[in-house]
């Protein structure tokens, strides 16, 4: 990206990121209330991620497992017996994300690029892969709606960390790199469009159809 797009971005984050949460900041407050009440404290989840240039950031959304569930390992499926009940909820809207709007506020993230990863992933990417790093980690993202049912798909599968690790990780980093390359605001302007209203995908065509099986993964 040129110095030019780089500013374009980060204006478009901030402006639209604090009018975000001014705009939404009842229900966020309602979901905390929510959490606090049937599952207590904490009620935000705070967890170190790979940000921009494989540095580190605490990346904040709702808590949505029980507490000390991380422990288990970080590759999470659909069935997972370690979200709450109002987590499941939350998760299968993306509601518990809505905090991340802080980061994006703050510059540790964008709306629009890969999703940030715990640490042994990105950080560990070589050669022209490194070049996905100097993105800011986005809520949302090419590979993200592609990978909109992944939690289902490691659902159906014996060794979902495996899976994961052997072919859904390297099909991220490819799409992830060509959105590097192929970067534009109107384009990212439409993945925020299909997030919210994923429908339109068939409009704007700027990713394939989410696969909802392994077999379907390409």
């Amino acid at each position: 990206m040129t110095h030019f797009q780089n500013s374009l971005k980060r204006l478009f984050d901030l402006v639209v990121s604090v009018a975000g949460l001014i705009a939404l900041f009842p229900l966020i407050a309602l979901v905390a209330l929510v959490i606090a009440v049937k599952s207590g404290k904490p009620v935000f989840y705070l967890q170190k991620r790979v940000g921009k240039d494989a540095k580190l950031f605490n990346c904040v959304k709702f808590r949505t497992m029980v507490e000390g569930g991380e422990k288990k390992g970080s590759i999470t499926c659909s069935t997972d017996d370690r979200f709450t009940s109002e987590g499941t909820f939350l998760r299968r809207y993306k509601i518990d994300e809505l905090p991340q709007l802080w980061n994006v506020a703050i510059g540790k993230m964008s709306f629009v690029g890969p999703r940030p990863d715990v640490p042994g992933y990105a950080d560990n990417l070589s050669g022209r892969d490194r070049t996905m790093l100097s993105l800011k980690p986005g809520i949302t993202g090419p590979a993200s709606i592609y990978f909109r049912y992944e939690e289902e798909i490691l659902a159906r599968v014996a060794d979902p960390k495996k899976v994961n690790d052997t072919i859904i990780w390297p099909v991220k980093v490819r799409i992830n790199m060509e959105y590097c390359k192929n970067w534009s605001f109107l384009k990212d302007i439409g993945y925020i469009l299909i997030t919210v209203f994923p429908a339109l995908s068939r409009v704007f065509k700027l990713v394939n159809p989410s696969p909802r099986t392994i077999e379907q993964v390409h």
